[in-house]
């Protein structure tokens, strides 16, 4: 290979970037979605994996000066309580980058919780879900009726009900749909349940949204039907994977060796998992009795396929194929388009509630 061709080759690349980037920061573009599908068959004929150009679409609108706030922010003080675990740390990083003013409140330092809570504009409450109902109620004595009360917590209508009543202000609930390891909120969803005075959050929610981040608003009962779908079964999906494949000594690195794209992007899900706090993917799990009960009907789902297959039943698992088959045929129009930014977001939303493991 001629390092002078590959040279060449970069320095186009990167001023085909550099154009990218100046059309972004001059106009308003279609959504990441829709410029990934425009090109999708021409990364198919070229052998490009899509994640590889979702990751280029995503870093270019990152460092597009368009994704920085227009207006000048001004400072606010703000409170994480629990910010020193993972999802705390991104937020207090993501805040501080843009001059707000944050401090930390950790289970030791309740002591301090009135300097620490009655001064804030904002608190946000990032700690495990079983805790979350206790610290809101322990936190709501020290706030002033003007401070906005929000928390990030993956099951909204406790949360959101417990804000309610313990706190005369502004409330709002959150869940960021993605880890702790993002480098900015580019690209990424943030699920919004209102619950009073909204406008006191338009701040908050106008950073997510200059840095390219998406804002989808729904009750708090909306919210946890649907995240018992997209997160506890996912979750016991790859957590059974993990558990099956460890059982069975199976060799991964021999696997990968022969494995197709869809199988290297499991196993990669299934290894972030598991690089995890145990607690924090069974308490998404358990969170409710709704997801306990879900997860228990997809169980049984398994174990009445599993029949067919020892039993050698070819029709009847050709029959649950079609009427299956079905099913997805009259809803393909709805998510055909998002779904190709499954290989964008697969290694991030594997694990979209990541809390502090604070014990209070």
């Amino acid at each position: 290979m001629s390092l002078e061709k590959l040279k060449k080759t970069d320095q186009s690349l990167i001023a085909l970037l550099s154009d990218r980037r100046s059309l972004l920061a001059a106009s308003e573009l279609p959504s990441l979605d829709e410029q990934l599908a425009d090109v999708a068959p021409l990364l198919a004929e070229a052998g490009i994996p899509e994640s590889v150009w979702a990751s280029i679409l995503n870093s270019c609108h990152a460092i597009t000066p368009k994704s920085a706030s227009v207006n000048p922010v001004i400072p606010r003080q703000i409170t994480i309580v629990g910010g020193r675990g993972r999802m705390g740390r991104l937020f207090k990083e993501q805040l501080s980058l843009v001059g707000h003013n944050v401090s930390v409140l950790e289970h030791e330092d309740w002591e301090d919780a009135q300097q620490l809570l009655s001064q804030a504009e904002l608190v946000l409450v990032s700690v495990p879900i079983e805790y979350t109902v206790d610290v809101i109620k322990r936190a709501a004595k020290y706030l002033a009726p003007t401070t906005a009360l929000c928390d990030i917590t993956s099951i909204k209508t406790q949360p959101t009900l417990a804000m309610l009543e313990y706190h005369s202000g502004p409330v709002m609930g959150l869940h960021p749909m993605f880890g702790p390891n993002i480098k900015s909120f580019c690209g990424q969803k943030v699920i919004i349940c209102p619950g009073r005075n909204d406008d006191s959050f338009e701040w908050f929610l106008d950073l997510i949204k200059s840095q390219g981040g998406e804002l989808i608003v729904c009750t708090p009962e909306e919210h946890d039907q649907i995240m018992v779908i997209v997160q506890a079964t996912q979750h016991f999906c790859r957590f059974s994977l993990g558990v099956f494949l460890a059982h069975s000594r199976i060799d991964i690195e021999q696997s990968l060796t022969m494995s197709t794209p869809n199988y290297r992007q499991e196993i990669e899900i299934v290894k972030r998992l598991f690089s995890q706090n145990p607690h924090l993917c069974v308490d998404i799990m358990l969170a409710s009795e709704e997801r306990c009960n879900t997860i228990s009907f997809l169980a049984n789902t398994y174990s009445r396929l599993a029949r067919l297959v020892v039993s050698k039943d070819k029709e009847a698992l050709i029959q649950e194929f079609e009427n299956t088959q079905s099913f997805f045929t009259e809803k393909i129009k709805t998510f055909l388009q998002p779904i190709n930014k499954i290989s964008q977001t697969v290694s991030r939303d594997f694990q979209p509630q990541i809390q502090t493991n604070i014990s209070i």
